[in-house]
Formats: C-alpha cells, structure tokens, sequence
C-alpha cells in the first residue's frame, strides 16, 4: 500500500512540481545570460549595477515570503501557486522591454514580489504528501529543476540570444526575456486545473490509498506536536529557525554567485586564457557543472534518507564546495578552472534538498508555512548580496578572485553552522 500510493504521488506530482521551479529558475536568474551578451553595454550597466539589478529581485522576496506562505496554506496551493505564475509571468516578459537601467531594477525588485512565496509553497506543499522519511530524496527529485533550468537553460537562452536577435526588431537579449517569460502563463493555467491541495481531495488516488495517507501524516504531526509544540508565532521568532536561515544563507550565496556571474568568469576565460568561445559553446559549457551536481544531488539525498542522517549530509558538501571555488581563477587552464567550479555547484546542489529535509522535521501545519518561508526569506538575502558583491568586488580589483573568496567563506560559514546546530537537530532527525 505505502510504496504503490507513494509512486503514484511522486509520478503525479514532483515531475510537474519541478517543471514549474524550471521555468521559475531560469526567469529568475536568464539576466546572467543577458548581462554579457549586450544587456550591460546596451543599457550602460558597471559590474556592479548589473549586480545589484541581479539581486534586488531577492529583496521583493523577502517582503512577501511569510505572508505569501501563509496564503498559501489558507487558501490551498492550487489556486495560490496559479496566482504567482501568472504575475511573474507578465513581469518576465515585460523585462524585454526595458529602455535603461533604472526600469530593469524596478522590474527585478518587483519579479521577485511576484515569485514570493514559490519555491517555499512548494516545500511546504510536498509536506502536505510526503512522510518524513522520504521527503529528502522528494526535495531531490523536485530540485533537479535548478540543474536542469542551469543546464538546459543555458542552452536554450544562448540559442534564444543568437537566433532571436533581430526578431520583432529586438536584440536577442530582449527577445529571450520575451520568450522566457512565456510559459508560466501557460501553466498557470494548467496548475489551477492539474493540482489537488491534500490526499483527502485526491480522486486519482483509490480510497484505501487516500486514508492510509492522510493518516500516515497525521501520525506524523501528532508526533512531533507531543515532542515538542511548535505554534506560528514561536516559527517566526525561535533562534533555532534563525540559525538554520544563516546556513542556507551560505549556501545560497554560492548557489547566485555561480549563477548570475558564471556566465561572465566563463567568458572571461577567453581573455585569461586566449581562448574563444561561441555564445552555444559557452551556455554549454556553463551547463557542464549543473549536469553532473544534479546526478550527485539525487545519489546524496537518498542515501540521506536510507541512513536517517542529516546534519553531515549538508555539512560536508557545503565544506567540500567552499574550499574549491576560490581557487578557481588561480588555475592554468580552463579545464581545470571548470573542475573546481564543477566541484562547488556539486557542494551546493547536493546540500540543498537535506538541508530542506530540517525544519519539517519539527514543524507542521501554519508553524510549517511561517517557518520555512522565513528560512527561505531570511536565507535569500545572500541572493541580493552574491551578485552585488561580486560585482563590487570585481569593478574594485578588477578581477572575480576576490568575489570567489567570500562565496567560499560564506559556504564554509554554512557547514560550521550545520555542525553547531547538531545538538538541537539531532533528536529529530533519522
């Protein structure tokens, strides 16, 4: 009964689920494909108001990140999450269309009003399916959009670049944003039709697998409400959450560093190397670290959930791919610079999904939504902060070594925090 009904869960939803984060990610982070392929010079933007155009996208998230997590558990996720589709799709289309710098910011700051709430609604979501001993390698399988969107996405926006310069009279970098934006409105409207908020409402499912389910989870809240009652307002204020909002903080910021300016470290390689790249070779090129931390991501996050053990699983790839990054630009050939980049998108994919496995381990219900929307919201201010220091830091040296050097600090700070979370951490997990 528990493995068919779970199948079934799993085939119904986490495919779906993950095509939506792929449209999400790419739209949010397609500016890093835009900046070195004419959006900077066109709207006369330095490295770091390219940055800060980048990141202001996680300061409109922050603003509504609980609120929208909060609706979303009222309201149910398949109206709430239609809603955001459609708002961010009109916004990421919009960006096409932007006459100077000031315009891209304002529409960057609101993209991310738009998306606030997502990528935490449908963590919070999959709790809502998905017992506890299973809910890693589910958070896997859903964020192997973000490799995908990275890998595939960068294929799609270099084609998008070059094959759409001209059409409609636009550049190509306008004519990606115009096209990239497309799709969520498409599958807001198949979300509003396709997703079902809770097992009980799940006629796809038999009846017997519907009640073993919902009372299966059950189980599992009343569980941990005897261990320790957690109620929305303790959520939002508990130094436990606090910390775990500054360990994914650390991650994340290698996850936009990466993100936003690898596209430009790999088109620096042409300079510092004497080498040259076309816009295809170099969006495959950027595809190559994503490709393999995806595979690793989904290894590490069941053999996460076979052993029961968490804090080590988002500790160590978080040491692990901190150490690499900042010798990335110290090496003498591209081919070795990329292993060491490959390296560090491995540390922070593969930390990611456990990480996500923590706070549902001791949150439920309204506590669930406030809480991990908060660790979310709090954790993405590193997204605002990555690309602008980056790129403050590279137009006040003159080169990425520096920006690498704190994306490396930063995940490092991560894996030290996990550790010293242990003791709190521990008795919940396994």
């Amino acid at each position: 009964m528990s493995h068919t009904t779970l199948r079934k869960v799993t085939v119904r939803l986490v495919p779906f689920l993950g095509l939506l984060y792929f449209v999400n990610y790419l739209d949010r982070v397609n500016i890093g494909f835009a900046g070195p392929n004419g959006m900077k010079s066109a709207l006369g933007l330095s490295e770091t108001a390219f940055g800060f155009a980048s990141g202001i996208f996680f300061l409109g998230y922050l603003v509504l990140e609980v609120p929208s997590n909060l609706a979303l558990h009222r309201f149910g996720a398949r109206r709430w999450i239609a809603r955001i589709l459609v708002t961010w799709g009109v916004i990421a289309s919009a960006m096409a269309f932007v006459p100077n710098g000031t315009t891209l910011i304002v529409l960057r700051f609101l993209l991310g009003v738009a998306e606030a709430g997502f990528f935490p609604g449908i963590l919070l979501y999959l709790t809502y399916w998905f017992p506890q001993r299973h809910r890693a390698r589910i958070v896997a399988l859903f964020m192997t959009a973000v490799p995908i969107s990275t890998a595939l996405g960068a294929t799609l926006s270099s084609l998008l670049l070059q094959w759409g310069d001209g059409v409609f009279g636009l550049s190509g970098w306008r004519f990606m944003f115009l096209v990239e934006g497309i799709p969520s409105l498409v599958l807001a409207v198949v979300t509003w039709f396709y997703l079902t908020d809770s097992p009980e409402k799940a006629t796809w499912l038999e009846p017997a697998e519907r009640q073993w389910l919902a009372a299966e989870l059950a189980a599992e809240d009343e569980q941990r409400s005897a261990e320790e009652h957690w109620t929305l307002r303790k959520a939002l204020t508990h130094p436990r959450i606090l910390g775990l909002a500054l360990v994914y903080g650390g991650i994340v910021y290698g996850l936009y560093a990466l993100g936003f300016f690898l596209p430009t470290i790999i088109n620096g390689f042409q300079q510092q190397y004497g080498t040259h790249y076309s816009v295809i070779q170099r969006g495959l090129i950027n595809a190559v670290p994503y490709v393999i931390g995806a595979v690793v991501m989904v290894w590490w996050s069941r053999h996460g959930d076979r052993t029961g053990e968490r804090v080590w699983h988002v500790a160590l790839p978080a040491l692990v791919g901190g150490l690499a990054i900042p010798v990335t630009l110290y090496l003498g050939n591209p081919f070795s610079a990329m292993v060491a980049v490959t390296v560090c998108a491995v540390g922070v994919l593969a930390a990611l999904p456990t990480f996500w496995a923590l706070p549902s381990t001791f949150l439920s219900g309204a506590a669930a939504a406030g809480g991990i929307a908060l660790i979310n919201s709090i954790g993405n201010i590193s997204g605002f902060a990555a690309p602008y220091v980056t790129g403050w830091l590279k137009d006040w040296t003159g080169t990425q070594k520096a920006g690498l050097w704190v994306v490396g600090a930063c995940m490092v700070g991560s894996a030290i925090g996990a550790l010293a979370m242990r003791r709190g951490i521990r008795e919940r997990v396994g």
